[in-house]
């Protein structure tokens, strides 16, 4: 496949997400001060980021409200608190999972909510219902994407399959998904043209989401990009689930498109997420290394550095006995 672009010049469809809120609202269950929404809000539209996800529209029937922090729910009004009526080139975006939603009363038009894109997470068996919440956010008004998790686990066959269902739907953009952090720049490579060359057809757009197991987020993020992605995820100086995402600096860094600019992240960096590593832990250590390398989930490794433990050579041979 053919390189779009190059490091001289810059491509215009290339848009960047901001994804610290939602992503790294799972290493602190969303308990965000408002302080720090508002000054990550503004410190977005600085820097010419194009979208900022503010967490999950999670059913209040499956999750407890008192064990996470309002993002965790994404309210209209607890937005609208923070953008008002968002008269800036920013959108709004949530994440609405299949199974932990009530997607049908939970979202309202568009035309009465601040939020612009509804992003649907699903697994590959759930491509079906999927479906389904992207025509009700479709004809709600919504900008869409799917993110189909998990990838790194499917079959090539049941992926071409799914993207060819998905990408005869409403939806936008259909995303890469690096779930458990253990693409290589090369399996990026593959996957994109896979993803491109069926999206394409359809007249969708592609995106990457990519975690840091192996320290390879940002390096499979430029891989996508450059061979035809439009659409990056990337989160404040990385913070994420476990080994964390591709972080914001390093990406705007990396785009010549000069409608971006780094001064304010490094700012928001500084005043925020300094402090806020001394309260959570998120970013590579070796047991997401390792869970990375043999394509398993976080969990354990997440639960073994939340135990202080040490014993890598024995979370190893656990991890190996799981294969």
């Amino acid at each position: 496949m053919k390189i779009k672009g190059d490091l001289m010049t810059f491509r215009p469809d290339i848009k960047v997400l901001d994804a610290t809120l939602r992503d790294g609202g799972l290493v602190n269950s969303f308990r965000f001060t408002d302080e720090f929404v508002r000054d990550l809000y503004l410190a977005n539209i600085k820097a010419g980021i194009d979208y900022m996800e503010f967490g999950y529209k999670a059913s209040k029937e499956l999750f407890n409200v008192d064990d996470y922090g309002k993002w965790k729910f994404c309210n209209d009004d607890d937005i609208r608190a923070v953008v008002g009526e968002n008269n800036t080139d920013l959108k709004i975006s949530i994440m609405a999972d299949v199974g932990r939603c009530d997607y049908k009363n939970d979202i309202i038009p568009r035309s009465e909510s601040p939020i612009d894109m509804i992003r649907v997470a699903c697994y590959i068996h759930q491509i079906p219902t999927a479906i389904q919440m992207i025509e009700d956010a479709h004809n709600k008004g919504y900008e869409t994407t799917c993110n189909i998790m998990a990838v790194s686990t499917v079959s090539e066959s049941q992926l071409t399959q799914a993207l060819e269902i998905l990408c005869q739907s409403p939806v936008d953009g259909v995303y890469i998904v690096d779930s458990y952090g253990s693409f290589y720049p090369l399996n990026t490579r593959e996957l994109t043209e896979t993803y491109l060359s069926i999206a394409e057809k359809y007249g969708k757009y592609i995106g990457i989401h990519a975690h840091n197991n192996q320290q390879l987020a940002f390096a499979n993020t430029m891989e996508a990009l450059t061979l035809g992605a439009s659409i990056a995820d990337a989160t404040m100086n990385g913070m994420g689930r476990g080994a964390g995402n591709c972080m914001t600096e390093l990406l705007l860094s990396f785009l010549r498109n000069p409608k971006f600019n780094i001064y304010p992240v490094i700012q928001f960096v500084q005043k925020h997420m300094t402090v806020l590593r001394k309260e959570c832990v998120w970013g590579y250590d070796l047991p997401y290394l390792l869970t990375g390398t043999l394509n398993q989930h976080p969990r354990d490794a997440i639960e073994f550095i939340n135990n202080g433990r040490e014993d890598y050579v024995e979370f190893y041979k656990t991890l190996l006995e799981k294969m």
